[in-house]
């Protein structure tokens, strides 16, 4: 048995240790990744990081004490018979009838009581648990005390459910043995379908060539040869591999000392953690890659947004609206009084929007947020403008996020758009469109044309006077002359052409004063419009792109060893 046992150092490599406070932040960093993406990716790309955090708080909340290993393999190979020889009691069954094994076997040894729970966890029902402890062993077990050994079926078995059943237990176990045949070791499921997906589990993972008594001495060498070199394609360059034999002794000294050497350390969970940390972040490294992503959209996609708002808010009717409410309002104030009054009949240009009116009709300011407003509805082409500047918000915050994260982006812009027809309108209804107040100077051209009237009135009372007191043949008044002109002819021309003359002269300052009304107002409106567009839109994008920082960062944090 000489060249067996030979190839027992392989299995003393001198691992790094583990850290378990390192690898409880590496956890809490896939939590804090989860996080931030749940919700915001496919929740078929985070299955495996939600199982590596429920299975590694649960196994460390379990007993540390104890080292779950499994020896897993295919049929014929001889798990079973080496899970009796390692017992040293026939516990599992070993026949010729395949599949031989099952159900999961398991050996503990040491107490029972302080492994229950974990093998609770791990499913290993009660009637097949088995305890090694005996009077009779005195020291010849202490070695091994806290080692639960599994005996899984066989992973080709032809019933789906023991291969279903292996697959579920290599994901929960600190480390697996992995037991070939002469006949088999090279079988293309073993190393395609499990030891391939092992290459992150290097530390947990141990292969023995078994049955090595039936290959002749000088055979030995070449099979467990040809053996790494398929271990290393498989990506598990430096895997202990042992040669045994379970009807000698000598040839199960490698793998029993690999075992005790294992409890030991009481290193093997922590490993397969790591493993299954790195297998993890890994997987998620292509969601997120290493892109910083800009604080939002470019002010040149925000200008579109917000002009695109403003089409569909009808704010170029709103301010059209305003403009010829300035010039409405500053014409019932500053035109000719005799023609006032009709010009009052008119309805004023805000009021068929419901927009907010005079400030004789708003003594308090709260009730210029009226519940909504007339504004015609949005267009086709509006609507549309809008949906493009919505998309092209979308695209250039996550020109430079990984494939995953555009859509997330995307779904973040349109999330309220059902809410901004609404939010739109209150903000329109809102606005202080700035004809709250009347201009001073248009008191003043008022005050002016009422004394022009005024002026008339008296002149046409006069000479209305004059005529009816020489109609009843009375003394006729005597009229001041100014020039040629008397005094009361002057006073009704001169007011009647003066006033005409202002109202004339102050139109061009009226459409002038209008327009500057209307650019006011459309930078009030628009500002706004804006602000219901950072809230209603951009804000959603900005919460995922920091959802994305987050996620870079605690799975940069998580891949630190």
């Amino acid at each position: 048995m000489t060249n067996i046992t030979g190839r027992v150092r392989e299995a003393f490599r001198g691992d790094q240790r583990i850290d378990p406070d390192a690898l409880i932040a590496r956890l809490e960093a896939v939590r804090r990744f989860l996080t931030a993406a749940d919700g915001l990716l496919p929740d078929a790309d985070l299955v495996p990081a939600h199982t590596l955090v429920e299975r590694a708080g649960t196994r460390l909340a379990l007993s540390r004490d104890h080292t779950v290993v499994a020896l897993a393999g295919a049929t014929g190979s001889g798990k079973s018979s080496l899970f009796n020889a390692l017992a040293r009691l026939e516990l599992s069954p070993v026949g010729v009838r395949r599949p031989t094994t099952g159900v999961t076997h398991a050996c503990v040894w040491g107490a029972l009581e302080g492994a229950s729970r974990l093998l609770d966890w791990i499913g290993v029902l009660p009637r097949h648990r088995f305890i090694r402890e005996s009077a009779l062993d005195a020291d010849d077990e202490s070695a091994l005390h806290g080692l639960i050994l599994l005996d899984l079926p066989d992973f080709d078995s032809v019933q789906r459910s023991h291969r279903l059943e292996v697959d579920r237990l290599l994901g929960l176990v600190d480390q697996v043995v992995w037991v070939v045949d002469p006949q088999k070791y090279a079988d293309r499921v073993i190393h395609e379908s499990y030891l391939r997906e092992f290459h992150r589990h290097r530390d947990v993972t141990l292969v023995v060539l078994n049955q090595a008594d039936r290959l002749p001495t000088a055979e030995l060498p070449r099979v467990l040869d040809d053996l790494r070199r398929l271990l290393d394609t498989d990506g598990l360059t430096g895997v202990p591999l042992l040669a045994t034999t379970a009807i000698d002794p000598a040839g199960m000294v490698g793998l029993r000392t690999a075992l005790e050497r294992t409890v030991a350390e009481r290193q093997a969970a922590l490993r397969r953690l790591a493993g299954d940390v790195d297998t993890v972040v890994a997987g998620l490294d292509e969601l997120v890659g290493s892109a910083r992503p800009a604080g939002g959209p470019d002010d040149a996609a925000v200008g579109v947004l917000n002009r695109a708002l403003a089409g569909v808010a009808g704010v170029p009717a709103v301010t059209a609206a305003v403009e010829q409410a300035y010039r409405h309002r500053a014409g019932a104030v500053t035109g000719w009084p005799v023609v006032r009054g009709w010009r009052r009949l008119r309805p004023d240009p805000l009021r068929r929007l419901h927009l907010p009116g005079p400030t004789s009709d708003r003594a308090d300011p709260a009730e210029s947020l009226v519940a909504a407003t007339s504004v015609p509805d949005p267009t086709a082409a509006q609507r549309s403008a809008l949906g493009l500047a919505i998309r092209a918000v979308a695209d250039r915050a996550a020109a430079d996020l990984p494939a995953a994260w555009p859509a997330a982006v995307t779904s973040a812009a349109r999330s309220r758009l059902g809410d901004l027809p609404d939010a739109l309108d209150r903000a329109v209804a809102g606005t202080d469109l700035g004809l709250g107040a009347r201009p001073l100077w248009w008191r003043l051209v008022g005050g002016v044309q009422w004394l022009l009237t005024l002026a008339a009135l008296v002149g046409l009372g006069w000479l209305v006077l004059g005529y009816a007191l020489r109609a009843l043949g009375l003394p006729a008044l005597d009229n001041p002359m100014v020039g040629q002109v008397p005094l009361p002819t002057l006073l009704l021309l001169g007011g009647l052409l003066a006033g005409l003359l202002t109202a004339t002269l102050t139109r061009p300052v009226v459409r002038w004063a209008a327009r500057m009304a209307r650019s006011r107002a459309d930078q009030r409106l628009t500002a706004e419009v804006a602000q219901v567009g950072d809230e209603y839109v951009l804000a959603p994008v900005r919460i995922v792109l920091g959802s994305y920082a987050q996620a870079r960062d605690a799975l940069r944090d998580a891949a630190r060893r």
